[in-house]
């Protein structure tokens, strides 16, 4: 089990809480701070990713480009729209 741990908050990150508490966004400061801690390790996580496995696809993608394998915008345009014969365009 990890040893809990404190934090001393700025005022303004204080306040910045007790305001979205006070609005019901969070039930405390405290669930609000580990919330918010929470989704920047995702997004740490998210920007750390080097993207290795995206090679494998981005190489099949370059060699159908090059083996001509590829249809234009309106091409692909069209088959949409004879897929999705409901949907309007905006």
């Amino acid at each position: 089990m990890m040893d809990a741990v404190t934090i001393t908050l700025t005022p303004d990150q204080q306040a910045w809480l007790s305001a979205h508490v006070a609005n019901g966004e969070f039930a405390s400061v405290e669930e609000g701070a580990r919330q918010l801690i929470e989704e920047r390790i995702a997004e740490r996580a998210i920007e750390e990713d080097d993207l290795d496995w995206t090679r494998p696809h981005v190489a099949e993608a370059l060699a159908e480009r090059a083996a001509g394998k590829v249809i234009s915008l309106e091409e692909h345009e069209a088959r949409n729209d004879a897929r999705l014969p409901g949907v309007r365009k905006a």
